[in-house]
């Protein structure tokens, strides 16, 4: 079991580790970054032998196939998080970056200059491929990653890091930049949260009761990634065709992610065309449908939504779909259900997507383009932490940039304040 001590030495092994990282040269931090992707790649075998127990255990208690789609690895995963890292190494270094720089009457020079935060915790569920990004985005970045992992992907977890320590090592870093919590036991969770003074910065990325149990419980300082009930709205003036592929891709291509959509919204002028269409499509990929009253008087065997069908996120093969009056109503709903993570516009109409873009409160917001593409990879920040739906500090893909802080620095020539 997991102790205040244990944690607390954890801490302070990364602390140590965070000053040597920042401490190190870009070219450094970049090399270490490049040797953690072929590390991953050089013994993929090794993490996907690990990642089979964890499939076959959670596959074992009835885990949902789209929540094992988040769980399970490949040969292609693997490659697919060692390029992300590539991408990552690539980035500009912004350490040292000089943000803004001006000069005083005085003659006081002063510049906000980027630096790291130090000790970065990560809490998450499922997903190991989190784990490469996270620590890769945080050795970038300057700090140290403290990681704890969903019990489910434990293993995993355990040879991932396992393999990130060593590349660290053999590039001259110490290992300790990355430090897996290697405890299944829930109340090192808390632990880690309540660490200030040790940790600088928490990042939760999972469903909304491990999100809002971080913010409700951490006292060190949170970057809040959020749930994901996202939308399409098919406009009046949508090109359906357009609609539809978007509609089966930001549903049925990875329907256990925060980016898939949960509810579909569309115009009652195109409602009698379009929906027939587009549930005939969902229903060949195994999506089950809850519509509205008008939904179901144009596919008479959609089961009926309840209210709290507009406020899930399903993570799975489920769509509410709803019909709309007008463009004001699709906002209103958006706005009053969404989870301001990703909504789309589909739309012809240039002052109808311009309406929608500016008036839905969203980290992310489409024109005629898929919700699934919010991500760090797909952004081009090479990999991410999360999606933060807050709007202090961070929103949106929480890349490289959004893991560093700044200080001011000034310089002077004897000044004194009168």
């Amino acid at each position: 079991m997991t102790t205040v001590a244990t944690v607390a030495e954890l801490a302070g092994r990364a602390q140590k580790a965070a000053r040597a990282i920042a401490g190190a040269g870009r070219e450094v931090r970049k090399a270490a970054v490049l040797a953690m992707a072929r590390g991953l790649v050089d013994h993929a075998e090794e993490i996907l032998s690990a990642n089979e127990e964890d499939v076959a255990a959670a596959r074992g208690r009835g885990v949902r196939p789209e929540l094992l789609d988040r769980l399970e690895l490949s040969l292609g995963r693997v490659e697919e998080m060692a390029e992300g890292l590539r991408q990552v190494a690539e980035l500009p270094d912004m350490l040292g970056e000089v943000i803004e720089r001006w000069r005083q009457k005085d003659g006081l020079w002063i510049e906000k200059v980027r630096v790291p935060f130090g000790v970065i915790g990560m809490v998450y569920e499922s997903r190991p491929n989190v784990t490469a990004d996270a620590a890769g985005l945080v050795v970038k970045a300057g700090s140290a990653a403290i990681l704890r992992g969903g019990s489910d992907a434990l293993g995993s977890n355990r040879a991932i890091v396992r393999v990130l320590r060593k590349s660290l090592e053999a590039a001259g870093l110490p290992k300790d930049a990355v430090i897996l919590v290697d405890s299944p036991d829930r109340g090192a969770v808390d632990e880690l949260l309540t660490a200030k003074g040790l940790v600088d910065l928490v990042i939760p990325r999972g469903g909304a009761g491990l999100i809002r149990h971080v913010v409700e419980t951490a006292t060190v300082p949170v970057i809040e990634t959020g749930v994901g009930n996202c939308h399409l709205y098919v406009d009046r003036a949508a090109d359906l065709d357009v609609a539809l592929n978007l509609t089966i891709n930001a549903k049925t291509q990875r329907p256990g992610v925060c980016n898939a959509i949960e509810t579909l919204l569309v115009h009652e002028a195109v409602a009698g065309e379009f929906l027939p269409r587009a549930i005939s499509a969902l229903r060949k990929r195994g999506v089950e449908i809850r519509g509205c009253s008008k939904t179901r008087a144009v596919v008479p065997d959609v089961r009926a939504a309840a209210e709290e069908d507009w406020a899930t996120e399903y993570l799975g093969l489920i769509l509410a779909v709803r019909v709309v009056p007008d463009l004001s109503a699709a906002v209103e709903h958006i706005n009053r259900y969404g989870t301001r993570h990703s909504e789309s516009i589909v739309t012809e109409d240039p002052e109808a997507a311009e309406r929608f873009l500016r008036e839905v409160d969203a980290a992310a917001v489409y024109h005629n383009a898929s919700t699934r593409f919010t991500d760090g990879f797909q952004f081009g920040f090479g990999a991410e932490i999360g999606i933060s739906t807050q709007k202090l500090h961070a929103r949106g893909p929480v890349g490289l940039k959004e893991l560093t802080t700044y200080k001011y620095v000034v310089r002077g020539s004897g000044q004194v304040r009168v």
